[in-house]
């Protein structure tokens, strides 16, 4: 399985805009596209940045997608009034339950086979015994050695809850991997409509 992701710095109160955009127009599109297993939509409406990811069942899919998509990308940068980065990922291990509220993103560098091993074996069996978690997923870039890690909550009280679980949890895995944090931020989950299969 693949992913491509969409961030998007924009402006705060685009975000309802944005929202609608992905469910009216986004979804749409990307559900009629051989491969597409679906899109999720990370919102922080404090500061405006969004992610928006979509799955996808090969390379050859993904790739196959990046022309037609161009222009609705182009057009979820204007109404979210900011600029924008695509990253492409190969999904390395996810765990679902349910879709939550909310996220927590960690994007990590280091030994990619290491952190996905450490990832699989041992974070994914604490989560889960982790109050008001609802899923964890592992992208990796193989090209950058970069990581990025997202764990979703039932509710942003079980995800501030879990902070001091996850600090410890993200400083393993980038000790384990001989690399390092390079970044954390929490969004809100605002739209969900993924079919990729369990995979640790």
């Amino acid at each position: 399985m693949h992913a491509r992701s969409i961030t998007f710095h924009g402006r705060a109160e685009k975000i309802g805009a944005g929202i609608a955009f992905v469910e009216h127009e986004a979804v749409p599109m990307l559900d009629a596209m051989p491969g597409c297993r679906g899109i999720s939509m990370l919102v922080d409406r404090r500061t405006g940045q969004c992610i928006v990811t979509s799955s996808w069942d090969t390379p050859a899919a993904m790739s196959a997608s990046d022309e037609p998509l161009r222009p609705l990308r182009d057009r979820g940068r204007d109404i979210l009034g900011g600029s924008m980065q695509v990253d492409e990922w190969e999904v390395a291990a996810m765990r679902r339950s349910h879709h939550g509220e909310c996220c927590r993103v960690s994007w990590l560098q280091g030994d990619l086979d290491a952190m996905t091993e450490t990832f699989r074996v041992a974070i994914l069996l604490m989560l889960g015994e982790t109050s008001g978690f609802c899923s964890a997923s592992l992208l990796v870039d193989r090209a950058s050695g970069l990581a990025c890690a997202t764990t979703a909550w039932e509710t942003r009280a079980a995800m501030h809850a879990s902070r001091d679980t996850a600090n410890d949890l993200r400083s393993r895995m980038a000790r384990e991997s001989g690399g390092m944090v390079v970044d954390v931020h929490e969004f809100d989950l605002a739209y969900a409509h993924l079919h990729i299969p369990q995979m640790a």
